[in-house]
């Protein structure tokens, strides 16, 4: 066997997804030389143990994944562990261990934006695994959340109206909603409730801004997209494998 360190990304349909380019400029910026980071698109979780066997190191998780990898894995540490759901995997001797860094990137890249508002209440758009960090992090922060999806959650969308959108001044998209190449999708909530005291938070990074953000920047809010939050989780899952 070679001495070329790998990584990767598991889930579906990652034709278009950030992190290959990421680590890639990562490696070259960095001169890293002997590591590459490939994508695994799977369409069910049994050819995991084989990526393992072949001498993986690490991977990353995305849709539909975060929840329904963990029964195998042997261990989960930190917040993939208090809120059920990973992004991260490493390698430990024989054992895979579970992480999630979705936390870590939600949570340092709204900081600055949490500091200069007194929001009480939040509104998470989708009950996903990306949608737990969010919650678990919101929370922390002493913000009040609610789960919205079609048929589950804390309400459902046919059940918002303006008044609610109104005293929800956070709202995050975590559904595949509006992201490349289905733009013309956007998560249908009555947006004539939102404000220019509203933060407005989307996921997905692709395209930048999302009809979801749009709606809200031409209502005076305050968006942001998932790209910041990508990068910092990419970069905690880098310092895990190589802790």
């Amino acid at each position: 066997m070679d001495n070329v360190r790998r990584y990767g990304l598991i889930g579906k349909k990652l034709q278009h997804s950030f992190s290959p380019d990421y680590f890639k400029k990562k490696f070259n910026s960095e001169g890293i030389t002997d590591t590459e980071y490939r994508i695994y698109e799977m369409d069910d979780l049994s050819e995991v143990f084989a990526l393992f066997e072949n001498g993986i190191l690490g991977l990353n998780v995305t849709i539909p994944y975060k929840e329904m990898v963990i029964p195998l894995l042997d261990e989960l540490v930190g917040d993939a562990k208090d809120i059920n759901a990973v992004n991260t995997i490493k390698k430990v001797g024989d054992k895979l261990i579970g992480y999630n860094t979705d936390t870590f990137g939600f949570r340092e890249s709204i900081k600055p934006h949490l500091s200069t508002r007194k929001a009480k209440y939040a509104l998470i758009l989708g009950t996903g695994g990306a949608s737990k960090a969010v919650h678990h992090v919101l929370e922390e922060c002493g913000i009040t959340c609610h789960y919205v999806s079609r048929s589950s959650g804390d309400i459902t969308y046919n059940l918002l109206d303006s008044q609610y959108i109104s005293d929800h001044t956070i709202i995050i998209n975590t559904t595949p909603l509006g992201m490349f190449p289905n733009i013309s999708e956007k998560p249908l909530i009555p947006y004539n409730g939102i404000s220019p005291q509203h933060l407005l938070i989307d996921l997905i990074y692709n395209p930048e801004k999302t009809l979801f953000l749009k709606e809200g920047m031409l209502r005076g809010a305050t968006i942001i997209n998932g790209l910041k939050m990508l990068e910092l989780q990419a970069e905690k899952s880098w310092q895990i494998w190589n802790s």
